[in-house]
């Protein structure tokens, strides 16, 4: 066991879409638009498979207060340069009504061989996501965390919400990108390992065959992050407002220094079979925080109120380490307001009541999602 105490420093990653400002359709982005973010972000921004899409990373954060200033240049930059292009940046999972078929992946080898290799379902990967590091620079550590973490993916994608809509139609599912995300291989909640000369052999397998060129093409819910020391939560919607996004980026921070912290004293999360979890993680995508999530341990439904209540009470002292816990505080809003996905319904709704015909509720969707945006930016 590393005796040190990591440094947990923090790092997000985000994929936004790229809409036409007045047809509020997906358009590609432009490469003079790439290079113009280039020229200001440098190695910060980049093309996503989907030539409709662009990601964007932070660099490594000592504090979440330094993520929020990264962040906010990154989707300012974005949103600046994409204007001169008349397009728009929206961070949601799912477009409201675009129709994957229309779209093209971005030409680069390594989205031509995904494209080749998983043939109809790369196609429809018309989705974005978040995903957040966090750096721990031992391997071991990264490995002894990644199961009890494991237990919290659920309520931090219950939080995270926005993709309600898909091709024009109401899911009925809070966050329908993991319903495209999970017909890939390699995707859903993490194995269990035991070491990591363990993780090594399981996933070396696949890269000695041929298979895979490296472990980034492993997209499970939270892995060891193939390129840097940390280890990866990737189970996240992508969210709209920024404030939003850097509580749920400090939610699982906080997290993993909880979890640190009762190893370091010998302790451990308690565990509960990946069927179990799996519900959990179904019930998020689909309700959200309209409904609660299953405590296994006291074997009920807790209301997502008491869930987040009783998550602010477990990191309270990781939050007051990691001076977080103004960001931890906002994941009350996001339970008592709703998630982006429920934003989104009220908006298409109060469209519907004004007398707008279906086209015209998912556009005022999308012209809600322009805005938040840019919202505290």
């Amino acid at each position: 066991m590393a005796s040190s105490e990591p440094e947990f420093s923090i790092g997000i990653e985000e994929e936004y879409l790229l809409v036409d400002r007045d047809s509020l359709a997906l358009a590609e982005a432009p490469d003079a638009l790439m290079e113009a973010c280039r020229e200001e972000l440098q190695d910060k921004v980049s093309p996503e498979f989907m030539q409709c899409q662009i990601e964007i990373g932070t660099g490594v954060c000592q504090t979440i207060a330094e993520a929020r200033e990264e962040l906010r240049h990154l989707r300012s930059c974005v949103a600046r340069n994409a204007k001169r292009f008349n397009l728009a940046p929206i961070a949601a999972s799912c477009h409201p009504s675009a129709d994957w078929k229309d779209q093209h992946h971005t030409p680069k080898e390594r989205y031509d061989q995904t494209e080749k290799d998983l043939a109809a379902v790369a196609r429809r990967m018309l989705i974005c996501g978040m995903h957040v590091h966090v750096g721990l620079n031992d391997d071991e550590t990264r490995i002894a965390l990644m199961e009890p973490m494991t237990q919290f993916l659920p309520q931090l994608l219950a939080l995270s919400t926005s993709s309600p809509y898909w091709q024009g139609d109401d899911t009925g599912l809070c966050c329908y990108r993991l319903s495209v995300f999970d017909n890939m291989p390699r995707t859903g909640l993490p194995p269990k390992f035991h070491s990591w000369d363990q993780y090594c052999r399981t996933t070396g397998v696949l890269v000695d065959v041929g298979i895979l060129e490296d472990t980034t093409k492993i997209w499970w819910d939270l892995r060891p992050s193939d390129k840097y020391p940390t280890l990866e939560t990737r189970i996240f919607d992508v969210n709209p407002r920024v404030e939003h996004a850097l509580s749920l980026a400090a939610a699982n921070q906080a997290l993993m220094r909880m979890l640190w912290r009762l190893r370091a004293r010998n302790l451990k999360w308690r565990e509960h079979d990946r069927f179990l979890v799996n519900e959990n993680r179904w019930r998020a995508q689909r309700y959200g925080v309209n409904e609660g999530l299953i405590d296994f341990g006291r074997g009920e439904i807790v209301p997502p109120a008491e869930m987040v209540e009783n998550l602010l009470e477990l990191l309270e002292q990781d939050a007051g380490v990691l001076q977080s816990g103004p960001e931890l505080e906002t994941l009350r809003e996001i339970v008592e307001h709703g998630t982006s996905a429920d934003r989104q319904r009220a908006v298409a709704q109060k469209a519907r009541d004004g007398g707008a015909d279906e086209k015209g509720a998912m556009d005022a969707v999308v012209r809600h999602l322009m805005e938040e945006f840019s919202q505290d930016l």
